[in-house]
């Protein structure tokens, strides 16, 4: 299906959007009143309702883990443009300030309306990503331990 070929292709750049450090463009195709939610008690966790918060929290990831990559493993598109769900499974490594390796694996899930971004919520070991912001932290990183972003 063309709708779907399309999605899939525009999410791989997204992500591509987040591995440079292109905010803008990430952020691009989100709604408004987006709602984003990480789980987690870490900086990186909660909840935002809206695009300038989840501006700030991109912002923030790359600031916490400057050499985050995300492959994109597989992605998968349900329904029709008016009412679309999307799942990707990636897998994100990191070389950490101290020099240890990060890897974790995750899920996203979007909620897309006429190429809209209104919903994204991130499935992933918050244990693992908590772990490598306290290791960012104890190298000097205030950030990557201050209060979540939430809107």
């Amino acid at each position: 299906m063309l709708y779907g070929y399309i999605v899939r292709k525009k999410i791989r750049q997204t992500f591509d959007h987040v591995n440079n450090h292109r905010w803008d463009e990430a952020v691009e195709a989100v709604a408004p009143n987006i709602h984003h939610r990480v789980s987690g008690t870490h900086t990186l966790g909660g909840e935002r309702h809206d695009k300038a918060g989840l501006r700030r929290w991109f912002e923030r990831i790359g600031r916490v883990q400057p050499n985050l990559h995300l492959k994109v493993n597989k992605v998968w598109v349900v329904g029709w443009p008016w009412n679309t769900n999307v799942f990707v499974e990636w897998d994100g490594t990191a070389t950490l300030r101290n020099g240890d390796a990060y890897v974790n694996r995750g899920l996203h899930v979007f909620t897309l309306r006429w190429g809209r971004v209104y919903a994204l919520e991130e499935f992933q070991d918050s244990q693992a990503a908590a772990g490598a912001l306290a290791s960012q932290a104890a190298t000097g990183l205030k950030e990557a331990v201050a209060e979540q972003i939430v809107s």
